[in-house]
C-alpha cells in the first residue's frame, strides 16, 4: 500500500465523520492531525457498521452475515491481505500504529449486532403492547452500553494515549454516560423504531408502560409530563457516570485532552439541555446548535486542563 492510498483513505474517513458524526466530529478538531485521523477511521468503521444493522433492505440473517464479514475483513487486513476498502485500509493502519487491541473492534461490531436480537419483535410489535423493551435491570442494559458505547472509549484512549491502566475503567464508564445521554434523547425516535431502551425495572418503578409510546399515543394528545420523573431519574443516573470523565481527562496525554474535554461537555450540555425542557424529548430532537458545539470547541481548544 503507498503512502497516497494510505492517505485517500484516511480523506474518505474524515468525509465520513465530517458528514454525519454531528457531536463527536466537533470535539475531533481538537485534536492533532494523526489522531484526529484515526478517530475518523474508527467512527467510519462504526458508522459502516451501523448502517448495515440499519438496514431495511436487508433481511435479520443477511445483516448478521454482512456484519460478521466486515468485522473478518479488518481482521486480514491487520494480518497483511490487501483490501480496496478505505475505511478498512485507514483502521488497520490505525490499529497498528496505536497498538489498538483487535478483540475491541470486534467487540464494537458484536454491539452493533445486539440490537438484531429483537429487531424482528421490534418490527413485529402491536400498537397494543407497545415497542420491545429488551432490557429487564440496569445491569442488562450496562452491558449494552458496554458494547456500544464504551468500547468506543476504550479504543479512543488508545489513541489519545494513556498509562494509567486506571484510565480503562473511567473510559468504559464514560461510554456508559454518553450512551444514557443518547437513549434518553432517543427515546420517541427509538419507541417508532419499535424499542425502548429504558429498563423494565424502571419503567415499573416509575408506573409507565411501553404501551404509551406506541405511535398512536405519541400523535395523539401524548403527555410528556408523565414521564418526566422517569427521565429525570436516568439523567441523575447518566450524571454519576459523567464523573468517572472528569478523573478521565487528567490521564490522557496532553495533546488529547481538549478533545476529550470538549466531547464530553457537548454531551454533558445535551444532558442539560434536555432537563432545561423538563425532560421533554417526545417534540423536536434536543440537539446542540453548530454555534453551541463551536463555542465548546474553542473553550476546548483554550483550555488549560492540568
Amino acid at each position: 500500500m503507498s503512502d497516497r492510498q494510505l492517505s485517500m483513505a484516511y480523506v474518505v474517513c474524515r468525509g465520513v465523520a465530517r458528514s454525519q458524526a454531528k457531536n463527536f466530529y466537533y470535539a475531533f478538531l481538537a485534536l492533532p492531525r494523526h489522531k484526529r485521523n484515526s478517530l475518523c477511521a474508527v467512527y467510519a468503521f462504526m458508522r459502516h457498521a451501523d448502517d448495515i444493522s440499519d438496514d431495511p433492505g436487508l433481511t435479520l440473517d443477511q445483516r448478521r452475515s454482512q456484519l460478521q464479514a466486515w468485522a473478518y475483513s479488518l481482521r486480514r487486513a491487520v494480518e497483511g491481505e490487501r483490501s480496496d476498502d478505505p475505511v478498512i485500509l485507514a483502521l488497520a493502519d490505525t490499529q497498528s500504529r496505536f497498538k489498538i487491541p483487535l478483540r475491541l473492534f470486534e467487540q464494537l461490531v458484536a454491539g452493533t449486532a445486539m440490537d438484531l436480537q429483537f429487531a424482528a419483535s421490534a418490527a413485529a410489535g402491536s400498537s397494543a403492547t407497545g415497542p420491545v423493551v429488551p432490557y429487564r435491570t440496569f445491569d442488562e442494559l450496562y452491558r449494552y452500553c458496554y458494547h456500544v458505547a464504551s468500547v468506543v472509549g476504550l479504543v479512543c484512549i488508545h489513541i489519545f494515549g494513556y498509562k494509567d491502566a486506571a484510565a480503562e475503567a473511567l473510559a468504559e464508564q464514560t461510554g456508559v454516560a454518553f450512551q444514557l445521554t443518547n437513549i434518553i434523547r432517543d427515546v420517541k425516535e427509538d419507541a417508532q423504531m419499535g424499542r425502548v431502551y429504558i429498563p423494565e425495572e424502571d419503567l415499573v418503578r416509575f408506573q409507565r408502560s411501553p404501551a404509551e409510546l406506541t405511535p398512536e399515543k405519541l400523535s395523539n394528545g401524548f403527555q410528556s409530563s408523565a414521564f418526566t420523573p422517569l427521565l429525570e431519574f436516568e439523567s441523575q443516573r447518566a450524571r454519576e457516570f459523567y464523573k468517572a470523565a472528569e478523573q478521565l481527562i487528567p490521564l490522557i496525554e496532553d495533546d488529547s485532552r481538549p478533545c476529550l474535554w470538549a466531547l464530553v461537555e457537548i454531551y454533558r450540555r445535551l444532558l442539560d439541555k434536555i432537563a432545561a425542557r423538563n425532560y421533554n424529548v417526545f417534540q423536536e430532537k434536543v440537539r446542540l446548535t453548530v454555534p453551541e458545539k463551536l463555542s465548546v470547541l474553542s473553550q476546548g481548544l483554550l483550555k488549560v486542563i492540568f
